[in-house]
C-alpha cells in the first residue's frame, strides 16, 4: 500500500547531506537574502496592485477580497517584516493599520480564519511592539492601538459561540452577527482553534469572555470523540452529531490537535497535552501505515482515503514539540520526496498509486513542510532539514515568480499557475523559511537577553523568548499573557478593596445608629458579591441571511472517496 523504499531513501538522503552540508554564515546569509527577495518581491506587488484589498492577483496584477475585507495580506505580513529586520515598515503599517481597518461592515467572514490571521496577527503585532521602536502606551503590553483592534475582531467573531453546545458557527457577519438560516455545520478545526488567540486575548485584556469561549469549544469537542477515540471532519455545532465521519491529521482537522499542545506550553494546562497523548494513541493505532497517516472512518479506523495531504506536512514540526523526533524525520523524509519528485506538494497526494488526486493537484504555496523542516533543525540541527529548506526556496524563485509577485501552483504535473496568492505566503511560508536560515533570530531567543518594562505595578520581563506560534505562524509571547494576567489580577483586587470601603462608608452614613445591624449586614454582602464579578461586555445579537460563505480547501468535507 505504500510506496517501497522512500524511507530508506530518505535516510540515505540525509546522510548525503550531511556530508555536503548547507553550512557557514556566508552560505546562510546567501539563503536569508534569497528569502528576503521572495518576500518583498511579493509584499511590494501587493502593496502597489492590491492594497487595501485583501489578496494580491499576481498573473492578473490586481487584487481581490476573499475574507473579509481586512487588507488581509498586510495584517497577515506585519509580524515577518520585524522577522525580516525592517522595522521601519512595520511602525509604518502598524499607523496605517490603525487608521483602515474596519470591523463594522456588512460582511460575512470566517471565524476560523478571521481568528488565526487578523486576530493572530494583530496580537503578535501588539506583542512585538517595542522590538520595533513603537512608541508605547503606559500600562503597555496590558494595553494599546493594535490590541484594541484585536479585541475588536475578536468581539465581532463571539456570537458565532452562542450555540447549544459552545462550539462555534463557521461564519458570522460582522455588522449582524450570525444569521438564523446560517448552517451549524463546520470543521473540526474550525471548533477547536481558538485557545491560544482568545486565552492571550483575556489575559491581556482582563476581559474573561474569549478564553472561557474557547474552552468551552474544546471541552464540548473532546466529549463529541467516537467509542475509538477519534474525531471526525465536520460537525453540527447544534447537537454534536458528525456530518463528515473521516477522521485525519490533515484538511479540516490539523490545527485542532496543534492547539492542544501549544495550549498545553502557553497556559501551562496539562490537561490539554493529556487530550493530544490520548489522540496521539489512537492516531498511531488507527491511521500510521508505514510513516504515512491515512484517512480513517472515526468509529471504525478503517482506511476510507489512502490520501497525504499537503496540510499534513505541520504534523513532523508538532511532534518535535513532545519529543518525538524519530517518527518526526521518517515521515518528512516522506514528504519531502513526493516535493522531489513535483516541485510543491499537492493538496492531495494518492498513496498507494504514488500521484496526485485528481482535482487536487495544485500547490498554494503552503508553508507547512518548511514549517516542520524549521522546528526539527531547532531541535537536531540536522543539515537535511536546511537542503530541504533551500529546495523549497528554488522550487518558489523558480515555478511560482511572475512579474507581479508569486502565483500558486495550479498543476504539480505541469507547473501551470493559478491567479492567487494567499496571505499565508507572506505570513508563514516566507517566515518559516527566514527563521530556518537564521539561527540567530530574536525569535529563537532562549532566554540569553530580554527586555524589563516598567509598569504602575512593577517591572515586567518580556521578549525573552519561548514564543509560541499560532497555525498562521503569529508569534505570542507566554511572559506578557504573565504579566498582565498578575497586573488585571491585583487592579481588580485593589478596585474591589476601594469598592468595599467605599460602600461601607456610604452605608455608616446612611445608619449611623447601631439599629438595623443584619439588613446592613446582608447589604454589604449582596454588594461585595458584585463587586468581586469582573464585568463583561455583552455581545451582539444576530438576524438571518442564508449562508452564502465558501468553504476554504481547510474545511472542505470529503464527500467522494474516488482517491
Amino acid at each position: 500500500m505504500v510506496v517501497s523504499g522512500i524511507v530508506i531513501f530518505g535516510l540515505v538522503l540525509a546522510t548525503t547531506f550531511a556530508t555536503d552540508a548547507v553550512s557557514g554564515l556566508q552560505t546562510m546569509e546567501s539563503l536569508r537574502n534569497r528569502v528576503k527577495g521572495v518576500f518583498y518581491h511579493a509584499y511590494e506587488n501587493y502593496l502597489q496592485h492590491a492594497f487595501p484589498l485583501d489578496e494580491l492577483r499576481p498573473l492578473t496584477c490586481d487584487g481581490q477580497d476573499t475574507w473579509g475585507s481586512f487588507s488581509l495580506t498586510l495584517i497577515d505580513a506585519l509580524d515577518t517584516l520585524l522577522v525580516l529586520g525592517n522595522t521601519s515598515e512595520f511602525r509604518r503599517v502598524s499607523r496605517l493599520l490603525q487608521n483602515t481597518i474596519d470591523f463594522t461592515q456588512d460582511v460575512n467572514v470566517s471565524v476560523f480564519e478571521t481568528n488565526i490571521r487578523v486576530v493572530g496577527g494583530l496580537l503578535s503585532a501588539h506583542m512585538l511592539s517595542k522590538m520595533a521602536g513603537i512608541d508605547l502606551e503606559p500600562g503597555w503590553p496590558c494595553t494599546g492601538p493594535l490590541l484594541r483592534l484585536a479585541e475588536n475582531a475578536a468581539r465581532k467573531l463571539l456570537p458565532a459561540f452562542h450555540t447549544k453546545t459552545g462550539m462555534p458557527y463557521g461564519t458570522v457577519n460582522l455588522l449582524h452577527g450570525v444569521y438564523a438560516t446560517e448552517t451549524p455545520v463546520t470543521c473540526t478545526a474550525g471548533v477547536g482553534t481558538f485557545i491560544l488567540e482568545f486565552a492571550t486575548l483575556s489575559r491581556l485584556t482582563g476581559d474573561p469572555a474569549f478564553e472561557e469561549a474557547a474552552r468551552r469549544a474544546l471541552r464540548a469537542l473532546w466529549e463529541s470523540r467516537s467509542d475509538i477515540g477519534l474525531v471526525g471532519n465536520h460537525i453540527n455545532v447544534n447537537n454534536s452529531h458528525w456530518v463528515a465521519e473521516d477522521a485525519g491529521i490533515g484538511a479540516g482537522v490539523d490545527s485542532y490537535f496543534e492547539y492542544l499542545i501549544k495550549g498545553a506550553i502557553l497556559l501551562q494546562e496539562p490537561k490539554y497535552m493529556e487530550m493530544f497523548q490520548e489522540y496521539v494513541q489512537v492516531i498511531e493505532k488507527y491511521m500510521k501505515h508505514d510513516d504515512w497517516y491515512m484517512w480513517v472512518h472515526m468509529s471504525k479506523g478503517t482506511v476510507s482515503m489512502p490520501v497525504f495531504q499537503s496540510l499534513e506536512a505541520f504534523w513532523p514540526g508538532l511532534q518535535s514539540l513532545v519529543g518525538d523526533i524519530d517518527s518526526a524525520m521518517k515521515t518528512l523524509h516522506n514528504y519531502h520526496q513526493v516535493w522531489q519528485k513535483y516541485g510543491g506538494l499537492p493538496e492531495f497526494y494518492n498513496i498507494p498509486h504514488s500521484m496526485p488526486v485528481d482535482k487536487r493537484e495544485g500547490y498554494p504555496l503552503r508553508p507547512e513542510l518548511v514549517e516542520s523542516a524549521m522546528y526539527l533543525y531547532r531541535a537536531t540541527k540536522d543539515p537535511f532539514l536546511l537542503h530541504l529548506g533551500q529546495d523549497v526556496l528554488e522550487a518558489i524563485e523558480k515555478i511560482s515568480s511572475v512579474s507581479c509577485g508569486h502565483a500558486t501552483i495550479k498543476d504539480v504535473h505541469d507547473h501551470k499557475l493559478d491567479n492567487r496568492m494567499e496571505s499565508f505566503f507572506l505570513a508563514e511560508t516566507t517566515k518559516y523559511l527566514y527563521l530556518l536560515f537564521d539561527p540567530e533570530n530574536f525569535l529563537h531567543n532562549t532566554g540569553t537577553h530580554w527586555d524589563s518594562i516598567s509598569t504602575p505595578f512593577g517591572p515586567c520581563i518580556l521578549n525573552a523568548g519561548g514564543y509560541v506560534f499560532n497555525t498562521e505562524a503569529h508569534p505570542i509571547d507566554p511572559a506578557a499573557l504573565y504579566c498582565c494576567n498578575r497586573f488585571k489580577e491585583e487592579q481588580m483586587q485593589v478596585h474591589t478593596q476601594f469598592e468595599d470601603a467605599r460602600l461601607r462608608v456610604k452605608s455608616y452614613e446612611r445608619t449611623p445608629s447601631s439599629t438595623g445591624t443584619d439588613d446592613k449586614s446582608n447589604m454589604l454582602d449582596s454588594r461585595e458579591g458584585k463587586s468581586n464579578r469582573k464585568p463583561k461586555i455583552p455581545v451582539m445579537s444576530a438576524p438571518s441571511q442564508p449562508y452564502t460563505s465558501r468553504l476554504s480547501i481547510m474545511g472542505q468535507m470529503f464527500l467522494h472517496q474516488d482517491v
